[in-house]
């Protein structure tokens, strides 16, 4: 194959560059599952179940190879080597199985970094999982895909995985053999190929080469004057809050499952959308999280979130495959949960109708400028000025609401995992599914070893905005 075949774009390098010990750059789950009668999910049906659907999707048998003097941004290229069973692997928990034990386990496996000399994903079956009813048995499947490979493929392993009937979908034989990876000097030649073709992109990287890091960084930035222009026009810098601090490499998991229809009940009564709704119950969340801290919460306390959300096509219900960041101080030191709610609803309408919220096409454009050799410093500059612009990452995916099954097993809950970014003690994931809200809290292990009276203060807060309906 050519080495310029199958080239990583911008942002998906992005996520490499932007990867340290202390900030890992892969998204995941948390899936149970629950199989009717003495079965049990066996581990080599799962193998095989994996091997069949990613060929769906084959940049999971793919790896990244860099290209020499990085000329260029690095190429997938089919892993010779490519063993399912190093990506599927096996674990039990201890009796009594408890979902504080899965918890733990869920914290240690996401913060371990993905090989980069393999495949960027792994998959956990955990079995011992207590909790199930009468005649069935549980299971927890835990995913890690890198942010490079999500970003591409644009589906989680766990969804390739799944079937809206307990009787799997077959899935052809693809027949797969590896094609052989390039030499370096395959990779070499196909970066000045590459670069031949594009006169400018060659340009940028000579003069990378020989004029000054910081400059070169400059010029990166500058193309960005949409993004930044917008960040000094829209925002203040973030309040001060103990949700940034340096982190580490070891992370916690916590998990709170609520009721859709709850949140439909409350927008209903007082107006707004579903995740403004989500967005009051993250602000009262916080709020009691910080009171139980000793924390000082006056009125004007706010923390401010960071809100990736859809982008529709016009009058399309769906949609588009667009992002559009949007960033919401959520009023935690407002006493009133319906106040909240109406403050919440009042900020995202305002963004929206203003233009103030940052584009994913216009963030973008700063790693699509700048060449691979200053790439690394463009985006870790960026991850830098994290802190000053949010305290935490709300991420609010929406799920299928019918049930949903993997090799006859339906799956119970599902908790997505999103990652930290440098400064930024607490991520919060959360998906609806099957009529259930489902958040997972990821966060630095030291920095938060309370994640637990988080998750009981979502419920907490949920259950006053219920109550004001009632």
């Amino acid at each position: 194959m050519s080495a310029a075949a199958d080239r990583l774009t911008p942002v998906d390098v992005s996520f490499l560059y932007l990867e340290s010990p202390t900030t890992a750059m892969h998204v995941g789950s948390v899936a149970l599952f629950e199989l009717p009668g003495d079965e049990t999910f066996d581990y080599d049906e799962l193998c095989d179940l994996v091997a069949r659907r990613i060929s769906l999707q084959p940049r999971y048998r793919q790896k990244v190879r860099w290209v020499p003097g990085h000329l260029a941004n690095p190429v997938w290229v089919d892993d010779e080597n490519f063993d399912i069973a190093y990506h599927v692997r096996r674990s039990a928990l201890p009796r009594p199985g408890s979902e504080d034990q899965l918890r733990e386990l869920v914290g240690r496996v996401q913060s371990r970094s993905l090989d980069r000399d393999r495949p960027l994903w792994e998959l956990y079956l955990v079995e011992g999982l207590a909790g199930a009813t009468s005649g069935s048995a549980r299971f927890a499947i835990i995913t890690k895909v890198h942010h490079a490979v999500a970003a591409d493929v644009g589906i989680d392993i766990t969804s390739l995985l799944l079937d809206e009937t307990p009787e799997p979908q077959p899935v052809e034989d693809d027949g797969w053999s590896p094609e052989r990876e390039p030499s370096p000097l395959e990779l070499f030649a196909g970066a000045v190929a590459d670069n031949l073709r594009r006169p400018t992109q060659v340009l940028d990287t000579l003069r990378s080469e020989v004029t000054d890091v910081k400059a070169a960084t400059g010029r990166a930035l500058g193309a960005a004057g949409g993004v930044l222009s917008a960040v000094r026009k829209s925002l203040r810098p973030a309040p001060a809050s103990p949700l940034n601090v340096t982190v580490g490499e070891q992370r916690r998991f916590g998990m709170a499952v609520t009721d859709l229809e709850d949140y439909r009940r409350v927008r209903k009564a007082h107006g707004g959308t579903v995740n403004d709704v989500v967005l009051a119950t993250v602000a009262g969340a916080l709020r009691i999280w910080l009171l139980t801290r000793g924390e000082s919460v006056t009125g004007a306390t706010t923390l401010r979130a960071l809100v990736p959300v859809s982008v529709r096509d016009g009058a399309s219900a769906t949609p588009s495959g667009r992002l559009s960041a949007l960033f919401v101080d959520l009023p935690i030191g407002e006493g009133s949960p319906v106040v909240r709610l109406h403050r919440v609803s009042y900020a995202t309408k305002a963004h929206q109708e203003s233009g103030q919220s940052i584009s994913a096409d216009a963030i973008r454009s700063l790693s699509g400028f700048a060449p691979p050799t200053i790439h690394s410093a463009a985006a870790r500059f960026g991850a830098r000025m994290t802190r000053r612009l949010f305290n935490v990452v709300v991420s609010n995916v929406p799920g299928p609401q019918q049930p949903m099954y993997a090799g006859g097993a339906q799956l119970l809950e599902c908790y997505p995992v999103v990652p930290l970014g440098q400064d930024q003690a607490l991520t919060i994931g959360l998906t609806s599914y099957n009529g259930g809200v489902f958040y997972g809290l990821n966060v630095d292990r030291d920095a938060m070893p309370d994640v637990d009276v988080l998750a009981g203060c979502i419920q907490e807060s949920l259950a006053e905005l219920v109550e004001s309906v009632r």
